[in-house]
C-alpha cells in the first residue's frame, strides 16, 4: 500500500473502534515547518505543505463528514475546505467563529454546493448571511464556545468523523481539552522561526502531557509525515 492507502485504512480502523456516542471522532491534520512554526507570524499564511502532502490533504478531507477551522484560518487564508486534489466527497465545512466576524465576502460564504456551518455564541440574529448556518453555542466567561457542546451538536447533525485543520487556537483548545483522537502531522523541511501550531495546554507535569501512541512517519515528495494516536493521561497505551 502507498502512504495514503496506509492512512486511509489507519483511520478506518481506528474510526470502527471509536464508540463514543456523544461526539464525532476527531483527526487532528496540520503542517508545520521542521521547528514547529505553521506561519511566520500570528494572522498571517505560510504555504508549507508540498504537491504530494497537499493532496494526501485533499484525500484526509475527503474521508471525513466534516472539516473544521476557527474564525483566525478563514481571515487569514479565506479557504474553501473543499476536496479539489482528490477524487472524492468534500465534507461539511464548518468554522468555529465566537463572535461571527466571518466576513461576508469570504468564499465559504458563497459555496455552490454547501452552506457553511457557523458555531457561534453570537444570537444569530446579529447576521442575516443566506449562505450561512450559524449555529448558536454556549460561551464561556469570555464567550468562546464550549468544544464540548460544538461536538456533541455536530454529532447529532449527523457529523461522525471531523477533520480539524487549525489554526493554532483552535489546535491547542481540542489537544488542551482532550478531544483529538488521531493527528496526522506534515513536516515541512524548512525553519521558520515563527508562530507556533500548539501554544500552553495549561498541563502540570510531563505525565499528563498528550502522547502519541503508536506513531508512524514516512517521507512524502520533501516533506515527512508523521500519524498516529492521541493518548490521554489515565489512558491505556
Amino acid at each position: 500500500m502507498n502512504l495514503n492507502q496506509q492512512i486511509e485504512q489507519w483511520l478506518a480502523d481506528n474510526r470502527d473502534r471509536f464508540h463514543d456516542s456523544e461526539r464525532p471522532f476527531v483527526t487532528l491534520s496540520y503542517a508545520q515547518s521542521w521547528d514547529g512554526s505553521i506561519t511566520l507570524r500570528a494572522g498571517e499564511s505560510l504555504a508549507l505543505s508540498g504537491e504530494e502532502s497537499t493532496r494526501l490533504t485533499h484525500h484526509l478531507r475527503s474521508l471525513h463528514d466534516g472539516i473544521l477551522v476557527g474564525i483566525g484560518t478563514v481571515l487569514a487564508d479565506d479557504p474553501q475546505l473543499n476536496v479539489r486534489q482528490w477524487t472524492g466527497p468534500s465534507p461539511q465545512p464548518i468554522v468555529l467563529d465566537s463572535h461571527l466576524r466571518i466576513p461576508a465576502a469570504a468564499r465559504l460564504c458563497h459555496l455552490s454546493d454547501k452552506r457553511c456551518w457557523v458555531l457561534s455564541s453570537r444570537d444569530a440574529a446579529s447576521r442575516t448571511d443566506s449562505e450561512l448556518d450559524i449555529i448558536t453555542l454556549p460561551g464561556d466567561t469570555e464567550g468562546r464556545v464550549c468544544l464540548h457542546e460544538a461536538l456533541r451538536e455536530l454529532k447529532h447533525r449527523g457529523i461522525h468523523s471531523l477533520m480539524v485543520e487549525g489554526g493554532a487556537n483552535v489546535i491547542t483548545a481540542f489537544l488542551k481539552e482532550q478531544l483529538v483522537d488521531a493527528l496526522v502531522l506534515t513536516i515541512a523541511p524548512t525553519l521558520a522561526g515563527g508562530y507556533k501550531a500548539v501554544g500552553e495546554m495549561g498541563f502540570a507535569n510531563r505525565a499528563a502531557l498528550p502522547r502519541i501512541a503508536p506513531v508512524f512517519m514516512e517521507k512524502l515528495g520533501d516533506d515527512f509525515v508523521m500519524w498516529g494516536n492521541l493518548r490521554y493521561s489515565g489512558e491505556p497505551s
